[in-house]
């Protein structure tokens, strides 16, 4: 297939998720039975976020602009995909790289999600027989010719044993945070809650963890996230927060709540479900330095500030990725075409 094909597959495919058929109704039921925090809300906004940002066709062209290495003729190699499965279709941008750069797939999905992302590549196959050779599902990843591996942080170790003397790209834990500066208001706290509480938390775009300035006023924050406390109607984040408040009360542990999110003063990034770390800060100069020390544990900064230095987005759009918005900020496409 020719990459104008491609990209016209890709296109179809997004307009496809835009319809409420059997197979997408099938897809997302199974994702759940499977996997509790995969709900049918969630995956019906993660795959609207693929139709709009990452199958779209300006978007995608403009996208590819940026790389003209796309229209030369190379041989197409085998690239081992190890998935995570913590939000829904989260692995889908890495096959979608994989197929625009013209290589094939070698996909290890991983068993929290194993029926969205199969959906997406049937429509492709059926649409266009000739790409069903771009995508190959396997339990066991071999005979490939580089990696591109997602996991935790004990994962990444193994993996790094594993694949490291293939070229790669090696991620494993990151969290993302927010920069309050006390000026915010319930618009801007609504926002805050879809950063925090979308996917439950769960993924490297989810912020668990805010910076405040000293003498921050909580209330505020609180009253307007407790909009958001139909979150608790979903059992297994109901027993988290159970869960981690008695752990937080047994223990003594200072901490402030409202009816579906907790907030603890802790240096760490990652933070328990149903609760956010916070850190103050005495000055925005302070606050770059302790930001930039850890830029690689970040994957989104989300504030209403105009931090120069630090690539920030606004408040709210940490769970809605561009094309660009490469994890672990590795230029997937620009590995790909260097293989």
């Amino acid at each position: 297939m020719t990459l104008e094909e491609r990209i016209n597959l890709l296109v179809k495919l997004g307009e496809y998720l835009k319809i409420d058929s059997e197979a997408r109704q099938f897809a997302v039921l199974s994702a759940e039975r499977n996997n509790r925090w995969l709900t049918k809300a969630n995956s019906l906004k993660a795959l609207g976020n693929l139709a709009s940002e990452f199958l779209d066709r300006q978007k995608l062209e403009n996208w590819l602009k940026c790389y003209p290495g796309l229209n030369k003729k190379t041989k197409a190699k085998k690239i081992g995909l190890v998935l995570a499965g913590n939000v829904p279709a989260v692995g889908f941008h890495d096959i979608l790289c994989v197929f625009l750069s013209g290589h094939h797939s070698i996909i290890k999905f991983s068993e929290k999600d194993n029926f969205l992302i199969p959906f997406l590549i049937d429509f492709m196959g059926k649409e266009d027989a000739r790409s069903a050779v771009y995508f190959q599902q396997c339990s066991r990843l071999k005979d490939f010719d580089a990696v591109i591996a997602t996991g935790s942080n004990n994962s990444a170790l193994y993996f790094e044993q594993y694949f490291g003397k293939y070229p790669n790209i090696i991620r494993n834990n990151r969290n993302s945070v927010a920069i309050l500066d006390g000026t915010e208001t319930d618009e801007d706290f609504l926002k805050l809650g879809v950063d925090v509480f979308r996917y439950f938390g769960l993924g490297c775009r989810s912020v668990s963890k805010l910076y405040v300035p000293e003498n921050y006023d909580f209330s505020p924050m609180l009253k307007v996230l407790d909009n958001y406390k139909n979150i608790m109607d979903h059992t297994k984040y109901r027993n988290n927060y159970e869960y981690n408040r008695s752990i937080y009360l047994l223990n003594n542990v200072l901490h402030l709540a409202n009816d579906c999110l907790m907030i603890v003063e802790h240096e760490s990034m990652l933070s328990r479900i149903s609760s956010l770390h916070f850190e103050y800060y005495s000055s925005v100069d302070s606050l770059k330095e302790i930001l930039l020390k850890e830029i690689d544990e970040i994957q989104c900064i989300a504030t209403k500030m105009n931090l120069s230095e630090l690539n920030t987005v606004n408040l709210g759009q940490t769970q809605s990725p561009a094309l660009n918005d490469y994890a672990d900020s590795v230029d997937t496409m620009e590995f790909l075409l260097n293989l």
